[in-house]
C-alpha cells in the first residue's frame, strides 16, 4: 500500500504546470474527450479552475449520476489537496472510512480516485481535472496521462 501512496504522491509533485487558464482546460478536456471518443469509454470529464468550471463534457453511457460523482470528488480535492485516489487509498491502508477519519460524509465527498489537483509551480494548487464513468483507477489513469501528454508538449 505504501508504494501506492508514494506513487500517487509522486504524481503529484511532478505534474505541475507552469501555469493554467481556460485555453490550458480547453485543450486538456479535449485531449482527454478525443480519447474517450476513441476508445468509446463512457466518461464525464470536468475542468475547474477555484470555483469555476472551465470544462465539462460527458460521453454516451454516463447519466446524473456521474456528475453528482464528479461534484463529490472534486469538493474531496479541493478539501485535502490531494488526488481522490490518493484519499481513498489512504483510507484503504488505515482501514477507516471517511467518516471515521475525518468526521465527513462519503454523501457529500468521494473518496474514490478520477479527481486530480491542478498545481501550478510556485503557487499551489488551483483547481482540479476529474473523470467518472471508469473504475476508480482507470479514471485516476485516465487524468495522470492526459496530464503528463499535456506538459510533455
Amino acid at each position: 500500500m505504501d508504494e501506492i501512496l508514494n506513487q500517487i504522491l509522486q504524481e503529484e509533485e511532478e505534474l505541475q504546470f507552469s501555469r493554467f487558464n481556460e485555453d490550458t482546460a480547453w485543450e486538456i478536456g479535449n485531449a482527454l474527450i478525443q480519447h474517450a471518443i476513441r476508445e468509446r469509454l463512457p466518461v464525464t470529464i470536468d475542468i475547474t479552475r477555484g470555483e469555476h468550471q472551465v470544462f465539462h463534457a460527458s460521453r454516451p453511457g454516463t447519466s446524473p449520476d456521474n456528475d453528482e460523482w464528479v461534484k463529490r470528488k472534486v469538493r474531496l480535492v479541493n478539501r485535502f489537496g490531494h488526488s481522490s485516489f490518493y484519499i481513498g487509498q489512504l483510507l484503504k491502508s488505515k482501514g477507516k472510512t471517511l467518516e471515521q477519519a475525518y468526521l465527513i460524509p462519503e454523501g457529500s465527498y468521494a473518496p474514490h480516485g478520477g479527481c486530480f489537483p491542478i498545481f501550478v509551480q510556485g503557487t499551489g494548487m488551483v483547481g482540479t481535472i476529474t473523470a467518472s464513468g471508469l473504475p476508480q483507477q482507470d479514471d485516476h489513469r485516465l487524468v495522470v496521462d492526459a496530464i503528463r501528454e499535456y506538459l510533455r508538449k
